[in-house]
């Protein structure tokens, strides 16, 4: 197997990495990514829709706990220049279009994610992952990409639908709470992270399958059968 520079996506840092190690492997080294599963538009609706309407709002007009700022850009794609590890003699870039950053009044700015319904506490850190991501690429950007630095805060901002009722006589509306979840920043902690990765990268051969893996499950089984 080839030590090469490998493309990172922050998206599969916080499920694929975590359901199974087998699966992240052979999306990134081999190029033989699971199939793409049906995703309800409802969520991608929402998540336009929240975007929209927080876009150059005031910070204080969403959650007191967030910084002073403003909602500042929105879904740009960003990738970093290459990050090196001499212990396992590879790299890798992370490419990946976030959802939206805050610019705060100090100069400094933050990275968020919208979310639809409750979060729990163990997907936290998993999503905090992610941001981390999207966070590097901003501050050591390839190139021309989009860049913006420093950066100083990551959160998430969920949305929980409870309540549906009219509105009008002929509308009606999903009513919920939105919380906001900080998330904290530790940028080493990130590139050790990345090392871990790339400990499972630079293998020869594809890691075990996780014990859980409906997908490996399902390849494993279809060799044995011969279909």
């Amino acid at each position: 197997m080839s030590k090469g520079n490998f493309k990172l996506s922050p998206s599969d840092f916080a499920f694929l990495w975590e359901e199974c190690k087998r699966c992240f492997y052979l999306k990134v080294a081999r190029g033989f990514p699971r199939p793409f599963g049906p995703f309800p538009k409802i969520f991608n609706l929402i998540d336009n829709e929240m975007k929209n309407y927080y876009l150059n709002m005031r910070t204080e007009k969403i959650d007191p706990e967030i910084p002073a700022g403003v909602v500042k850009y929105s879904e740009q794609w960003v990738e970093s220049k290459p990050i090196l590890s001499t212990q396992f003699g590879a790299s890798c870039y992370i490419k990946g279009k976030f959802d939206t950053v805050l610019q705060f009044d100090d100069d400094t700015y933050g990275v968020i994610d919208f979310k639809t319904s409750r979060t729990s506490s163990g997907h936290v850190s998993l999503y905090g992952r992610q941001l981390h991501a999207y966070a590097h690429c901003l501050e050591n950007p390839a190139g021309s990409a989009f860049s913006v630095s420093p950066i100083s805060r990551l959160g998430l901002l969920v949305y929980e639908p409870d309540k549906y009722g009219f509105v009008s006589k002929d509308r009606v509306a999903l009513e919920g709470a939105i919380a906001w979840i900080n998330i904290p920043l530790d940028k080493k902690g990130f590139l050790a992270f990345i090392d871990k990765v790339l400990s499972v990268l630079t293998r020869t051969e594809p890691p075990p399958a996780h014990p859980e893996c409906g997908w490996c499950r399902y390849r494993e089984k279809s060799r044995k059968s011969g279909l």
